[in-house]
């Protein structure tokens, strides 16, 4: 098997962080009112949620202060969802007291903070926090900073839509996110039966997307890089860029988005691909 090499995502956090203030400071009183595809939150509290993913990192991470205990269990997937459910409800909520003026400059200090304590880190060792939604249970540092893109990426995206912005899907934004996300496809495939060496092939279309090649092998599905798969795919998973992210984020159902996909050949192998979900949720 073709090994698949890390993603590199930090140095696109200051990009993101000059995007975002842009749009924020751009918006109407409004505009931070409108809703956004996180389902109950506004735009207000979606950029209230992206503050509160620095601070929280910042805190937990860099000054080993939690505040509220973390699962007794942390590799207990549920366990860790209703955690960070509760944190999100009770930031989100309390943060409908500050001003859209406070929370851009809280965004733009701590921002850069967090970004500096993401370059800190040793990309090879292992991280505070697993990527649950890629089934692991111990992941590089690596990962867990795509992961961070991921999050960042997504909830800014889900204010550009909501405003009209001029978004994020740009090659240079969009694929680091899509790879990282397209690194949860073998667990996403771990119930998933087939003979070894099958291959389901995803492809998101544009020049900003890509291609990418599931095999099944003797005891797990692996990802591999195009033209590293010795068979021809079984299946085949077309995704435009915008179903793509938001499919991956809870903003399209796994029905709603086989209604715009394109599936080729063994419809039921590639029907799992839309199960694929790429925050814990």
């Amino acid at each position: 098997m073709s090994p698949i090499v890390p993603i590199v995502t930090l140095p696109f956090f200051p990009v993101l962080d000059q995007k975002l203030l842009e749009l924020l400071r751009s918006l109407t009183p409004a505009d931070w009112q409108r809703p956004t595809l996180a389902r109950e939150w506004t735009v207000k509290d979606v950029a209230a949620h992206l503050l509160d993913g620095n601070l929280r990192t910042l805190s937990m991470l860099r000054d080993g202060f939690y505040g509220e205990a973390p699962p007794e269990d942390p590799h207990s997937y549920e366990g860790m969802v209703r955690y960070l459910n509760r944190l999100n409800a009770d930031w989100v909520r309390a943060a409908r007291r500050l001003s859209p003026t406070v929370l851009i400059e809280l965004l733009a200090q701590s921002g850069a903070e967090y970004t500096a304590y993401l370059g800190m880190l040793d990309p090879w060792a292992p991280a505070a926090w697993a990527v649950g939604w890629a089934g692991e249970t111990e992941s590089l540092n690596w990962f867990h900073i795509a992961r961070d893109y991921t999050e960042k990426w997504h909830h800014q995206q889900q204010i550009h839509v909501a405003v009209g912005g001029p978004g994020l899907l740009t090659r240079e934004l969009f694929r680091p996110f899509l790879e990282t996300c397209l690194r949860g496809l073998p667990h996403a495939y771990r119930q998933v039966a087939a003979p070894v060496g099958t291959v389901v092939q995803v492809r998101v279309e544009t020049p900003i997307g890509g291609v990418w090649h599931l095999v099944k092998a003797a005891d797990a599905w692996v990802l591999q890089p195009p033209g590293a798969a010795s068979a021809a795919p079984a299946a085949e998973v077309t995704l435009s860029p915008e179903v793509a992210w938001q499919l991956f984020t809870k903003g399209l159902s796994p029905t709603q988005a086989r209604e715009q996909a394109q599936l080729g050949g063994n419809r039921q192998l590639g029907e799992a691909a839309l199960h694929l979900l790429a925050i814990m949720g």
